[in-house]
């Protein structure tokens, strides 16, 4: 579900310009993706089928756009998180979110460098976006836990650090040895299973 638009206080977003507020974060996310810093606002907005004028009314800077393309993916991952919470078996909720955390950060590859002179110009966003991750990865840990499938001297900055790693160590480092995020998460996980 994508990122709440920001609404003037009293007037609910119209339908369409719900849609295109939409379609302006799946083209951007897109077109991130692909080209990374090169992404010109003109190409998003071409992406989107919107004008630059809409494209400019709901993200009047490009760093906003960007911080949105995050946050709503972020979003996305955490409340996959919440989901498995409520319909998983104890524990089982940690094994299956992390791999959709680590397609989060792999797919944002490009975005985090983008994201960090988004932070410039809002000294909050980056600690919001972190205290929302930590928040969610403590209460996936805490479910597993508490179900002793994971070891239990095992704190949330540690799983965080060591998926962020292993999304880090994935990819072609040359040769013909390509290392997925799956397989890498795979690896984690079976670190994490008690000791005995």
């Amino acid at each position: 579900m994508p990122a709440e638009p920001p609404v003037p206080a009293g007037r609910p977003m119209r339908a369409d310009a719900r849609r295109n507020y939409e379609r302006l974060l799946a083209a951007a996310a897109e077109a991130f993706a692909e080209r990374g810093a090169g992404a010109s606002m003109d190409e998003i907005a071409k992406r989107a089928q919107v004008g630059a004028g809409t494209l400019y009314r709901h993200f009047p800077t490009r760093e906003e756009l960007v911080a949105a393309v995050y946050r709503a993916g972020l979003e996305e991952a955490c409340a996959q998180a919440r989901s498995l919470l409520e319909r998983s078996e104890p524990g089982e909720a940690l094994f299956a979110w992390l791999p959709v955390l680590a397609t989060h950060w792999r797919d944002c590859g490009e975005l985090k460098t983008l994201l960090a002179a988004a932070a410039e110009h809002d000294g909050e966003l980056l600690s919001g976006l972190r205290e929302q991750i930590v928040d969610t990865a403590e209460a996936v840990l805490a479910d597993a836990r508490a179900a002793g499938t994971v070891r239990d001297d095992l704190r949330t900055l540690e799983l965080l650090r060591m998926l962020h790693a292993a999304v880090m160590a994935a990819g072609d480092w040359g040769g013909s040895d390509v290392v997925t995020v799956e397989r890498m998460v795979e690896l984690v996980v079976d670190g994490l299973c008690p000791r005995g």
